[in-house]
């Protein structure tokens, strides 16, 4: 009976430190999306096609707030629309959901520039699901819509 006592406290002690390397290891791998979210900022209002190609994976697909429905190769080629002149975009409200290899990013949104010379200004919210794939992080899907005001 102590024997089968200590079995089931060594296993439920190890047990527990596995759980704390599981959360230490996501907390980090957590961190590591936002970054990356603010870095796919930096790219939009930089207009840096280069930096979001490096972030978004090769089957990615996005869904903006008016419906409209892109793939990766549309979605690089309107960020260098040189119509489209965003000045500011920030995030907010960021919540991290991981799955194995495979994470949900959630938060708000603010953006502001001019689309053909006129002004806009959208507060959202935004859904990235990003995998982990080939040895790192790419976006696989991006979903905005916008909030009423």
């Amino acid at each position: 009976m102590l024997r089968t006592t200590c079995c089931c406290l060594l296993l439920a002690f190890f047990s527990m430190g596995r759980a704390d390397a599981q959360r230490s290891k996501d907390d980090s791998q957590e961190a590591k999306l936002l970054v990356m979210e603010h870095l796919w900022n930096e790219a939009q209002v930089n207009r840096d096609s280069r930096a979001l190609d490096g972030l978004i994976g090769s089957a990615f697909v996005n869904t903006e707030w008016d419906g409209e429905v892109s793939d990766k190769s549309k979605f690089l080629a309107d960020i260098k629309d040189p119509r489209f002149i965003p000045t500011n975009l920030t995030i907010q409200d960021l919540q991290v959901r991981m799955y194995a290899d495979s994470a949900v990013v959630i938060g708000t949104y603010h953006t502001k520039g001019t689309y053909q010379g006129k002004p806009y200004e959208h507060f959202g919210r935004f859904t990235d699901t990003w995998v982990y794939t080939e040895g790192r992080w790419q976006c696989v899907a991006s979903h905005t819509s916008l909030l009423k005001k």
